[in-house]
């Protein structure tokens, strides 16, 4: 069986092949949400798809009473593995650290939740909570998992689950905007940071960056990017002002869906030279993301479809 990225899997012995295959294939867009909410890199949401399935096919299905539950028990426990040799990873990176930004289907964005949960400032946000309250969160609130089926999934009581639940969920909405941001405010400012980037006019933009804006850019070391977060209007704009026109000589610049949200995509030659999306609350963008690191980009490329 192939993983969807061109790769041969293993696969169950005989008639189980084909009920195998029928429940991981009308599962796999939900499976890869999941995994890809847990570590915020859609190459290594593969690799745990890839490492579910070979799980699942030695399965005995007929003990398997629900078999979406099961299938996310796999890949839950699979990313939470994963996670942690990325912690590992991330703390010899170079520069700021971005989530894989995902062009994503137009039905994303109509599911608010949904596009909230893989929006770049969620998916930063859930990188402040440790592994296990990040799992216990994503399953919990976005995908609406019983306790029970949570604490089989992480190996814990379904009391610690409510504990660390109701732990996870207060210091994400300590941190997180009030209100879930509308697409028209995303877009609204989305064009004053695209008019200053074709026309090297910084002044709508600045008039919509909040006082303490913080631009984030992810070069990975293989792309020029800044090597801090930088922090308030006045940095970020001076910062703009000198950087954006030698970086968009020649680029140019297409509106999409970036992670449920609008965002927009730099062309140099018809190659992707970078990805940005935003925070945006009360009109004011209060998050500045651009992802810049080659290996990060393939995924918008073409459209991924998310469910849960």
């Amino acid at each position: 069986m192939s993983d969807g990225g061109g790769r041969t899997t293993g696969r169950p012995a005989g008639g189980r092949l084909d009920l195998a295959t029928e429940a991981f294939v009308a599962h796999r867009n939900l499976l890869f949400t999941v995994a890809y909410e847990m570590l915020g890199s859609a190459a290594d949401a593969e690799d745990v798809l890839q490492e579910t399935w070979l799980r699942w096919a030695g399965v005995d299905l007929g003990t398997v009473r629900d078999r979406r539950a099961y299938l996310v028990r796999i890949t839950t426990r699979q990313a939470l593995d994963r996670l942690r040799t990325l912690g590992r990873r991330k703390e010899s990176y170079v520069g700021p650290w971005l989530p894989e930004p995902l062009l994503t289907t137009p039905d994303v964005a109509e599911d608010v939740e949904l596009a909230d949960s893989v929006s770049m400032a969620m998916m930063l946000l859930l990188e402040t909570l440790a592994p296990t309250e990040r799992a216990v969160f994503v399953l919990r609130e976005v995908f609406d998992l019983a306790y029970g089926e949570i604490a089989e999934a992480v190996g814990k009581t379904p009391a610690a689950v409510r504990q660390i639940a109701h732990r996870a969920r207060a210091h994400v909405a300590a941190r997180r905007p009030r209100d879930v941001v509308s697409p028209a405010e995303t877009r609204a400012a989305l064009r004053a940071f695209q008019r200053a980037t074709e026309t090297g006019d910084l002044r709508d933009l600045l008039d919509i960056l909040a006082p303490d804006v913080v631009l984030l850019t992810d070069g990975g070391g293989l792309a020029h990017a800044m090597k801090e977060p930088v922090v308030g209007a006045g940095k970020v704009g001076n910062l703009l002002s000198g950087g954006l026109r030698a970086f968009t000589s020649g680029v140019t610049t297409e509106a999409v869906e970036i992670n449920g949200y609008p965002g927009l995509v730099f062309r140099l030659d018809g190659h992707i030279e970078g990805v940005v999306a935003m925070r945006v609350e009360d009109g004011l963008i209060t998050g500045l993301y651009i992802v810049r690191n080659p290996e990060k980009l393939s995924r918008v490329e073409r459209e991924t479809t998310l469910s849960r």
